[in-house]
């Protein structure tokens, strides 16, 4: 019998769950347990890690899974990595749903980088104002140059102080309007935006907001990750698991 693993966060996510249960297709969410209060699911849910590639494999089995789709964020490259590793070995198909990544259009001004180093090494000498869009889990990498005032945008609450000597926290939720991001960035009088090249509608609003303004933004590409098959629609996931299904499942 189908049982799918989804492996969630995104809105994508969250999507391909509701699509799942008006399918009646039994499945698991799971929430990597970052944030601290997750969005309910229309599915029965899991929260917390796997214990890496062999417990990811060994929750596969002992849970009878059957597919599973890492819908996680692009940049939880660690994840979909232990998912590529867990699927091979308990020989389970693996689909991943990706946003595709965001393309500068006519107004932008991007750098791109490849990674947080190069992000930090990417903004000026100079003192600067920062919109740094990019989370709570790498935020100690900026602070070598601690001249520049740093704005965030959090889901939760900093526990405790910021590894950032100038720094303020927006505590926020998305999906943005650019009409809002554009009022941000005027308000703390942005000069830069650090962000990562995550995709999709949600977050694209401060881009927008950047365009208007003829902001300078620095934007990290997604980290690599080995091959594996891909699509970017719940629509398609949900082709996948049908071509996937057990041949008595498909009434064949």
């Amino acid at each position: 019998m189908t049982r799918i693993l989804l492996l969630g966060g995104t809105t994508e996510a969250s999507r391909m769950a509701r699509a799942l249960a008006e399918a009646g297709l039994p499945a698991v969410f799971s929430y990597a347990g970052r944030t601290e209060a997750p969005v309910a699911q229309p599915i029965p849910t899991r929260v917390g890690g796997f214990g890496g590639p062999e417990g990811l494999a060994e929750y596969i089995r002992s849970e009878a899974i059957t597919h599973v789709i890492d819908a996680t964020h692009p940049f939880a490259a660690q994840m979909s990595r232990n998912a590529i590793t867990a699927c091979a070995v308990s020989h389970t198909p693996l689909l991943a749903l990706e946003r595709p990544a965001w393309v500068a259009q006519p107004g932008d001004s991007w750098t791109h980088v490849p990674d947080m180093a190069g992000a930090v090494a990417a903004l000026p000498d100079t003192p600067a104002r920062v919109f740094l869009a990019i989370g709570k889990q790498n935020l100690t990498a900026f602070a070598v140059k601690p001249q520049h005032h740093y704005l965030l945008r959090l889901v939760d609450p900093p526990e405790g102080a910021l590894p950032l000597p100038d720094a303020q926290a927006v505590i926020a939720r998305g999906p943005f309007s650019p009409e809002g991001d554009e009022a941000l960035l005027r308000a703390h009088a942005i000069t830069h935006i650090v962000a990562k090249n995550a995709g999709g509608a949600g977050a694209e609003a401060k881009l927008i907001a950047a365009r208007a303004l003829h902001l300078p933004v620095i934007l990290i590409d997604r980290p690599a990750l080995p091959p594996r098959e891909t699509v970017a629609s719940v629509d398609k996931a949900l082709a996948w698991i049908a071509h996937h299904r057990p041949p008595a499942e498909r009434g064949v």
